[in-house]
């Protein structure tokens, strides 16, 4: 299919479209082992500790729960529920939470460290027109992606506003000889210390049943816009990003509700103000889902399950 230099910005939006400046908030993973996944996503990510487990004599944090991230933006927080069953590889849940980083020397960094602390869990590279992209699998399994997006001039668009997207050899020595730069600082190892630069929750994928009830939930109900759709997967997105959740069924089709088990805890979605939320929760029910709004958080599952928490930023 011919593309054509245009933005989703040139062409109609949609009157029940989510807030065009929605956008991701913290993954929240349940975890068996907290120690082990605290140093992996603190010492091979390179992530920041933001909020501890409860401190009795200052009274702050909560009980069991870490929150790591860059600087003081939350990107992942590790909830200790040691009881739980490891998630089974054919469910529905977590595809992997990909986070995006500022600039390619801060991803060249990680990938870096990643490599030299933690290879076993590194398990390839693409890319995808739109951004380069590394990914990883933390020690409880869960799917990980590290990735840099190209400037959104120099994204291809067809007629219909979908984003063209590949996924193309990306060799992960050439980039690290191209971007990885001298660290200003080292870590404990001797190793490049995290740098400066920062990070956000760029999107969440998911491994789901189908992808026709996943468009009606998170297109027709929560109104984001399709963006792409190849190699059976779906990409969906507010603003003409290129996704903000992408769903596929590659190792799950035919996946019903989840069951309790390790693995994804919740998804956070941000909208600007207190009215988008409120448009929101207006719309779910119109769509027949149920859902609870404590006057800041509006809270629903998806039809799998999948827990999503949506707050005013």
């Amino acid at each position: 299919m011919s593309t054509v230099p245009t933005t989703p910005a040139t062409l109609p939006s949609r009157p029940d479209a989510i807030a065009a400046g929605a956008g991701m908030d913290a993954v929240t993973l349940l975890v068996g082992d907290l120690d082990q996944q605290v140093r992996f996503y603190r010492d091979v990510l390179l992530f920041d500790v933001i909020e501890t487990p409860i401190d009795r004599l200052a009274g702050s944090g909560r009980p069991d729960v870490v929150t790591l991230g860059r600087g003081t933006t939350p990107l992942v927080v590790l909830r200790h529920t040691p009881d739980l069953p490891p998630q089974q590889r054919g469910q529905a849940g977590l595809f992997h939470s990909a986070f995006l980083f500022e600039d390619r020397a801060a991803l060249a960094a990680t990938v870096a460290s990643v490599a030299q602390k933690a290879p076993q869990s590194y398990v390839g590279s693409a890319d995808h027109l739109v951004s380069l992209a590394f990914y990883a699998t933390d020690p409880e399994g869960n799917g990980v992606e590290l990735y840099w997006d190209r400037d959104r001039g120099d994204w291809g668009f067809d007629p219909q506003g979908h984003v063209q997207m590949d996924s193309l050899r990306l060799d992960p020595n050439e980039f690290l000889r191209q971007h990885l730069r001298e660290p200003s600082s080292v870590d404990a190892f001797g190793l490049p210390a995290a740098p400066a630069s920062g990070a956000t929750i760029g999107h969440v994928h998911l491994q789901v049943g189908d992808v026709p009830s996943a468009r009606d939930f998170y297109v027709d109900a929560l109104g984001f816009d399709v963006m792409a759709e190849f190699h059976g997967a779906l990409f969906v997105a507010a603003g003409g990003y290129h996704h903000h959740i992408a769903v596929n069924t590659w190792n799950s089709a035919g996946a019903g509700p989840r069951a309790s088990a390790l693995g994804l805890g919740e998804i956070g979605i941000v909208v600007p103000t207190a009215d988008d939320v409120a448009a929101l929760g207006d719309r779910l029910a119109h769509a027949r889902v149920q859902a609870r709004h404590d006057g800041l958080t509006l809270s629903f599952e998806d039809p799998w399950r999948n827990l999503i928490k949506v707050t005013a930023g």
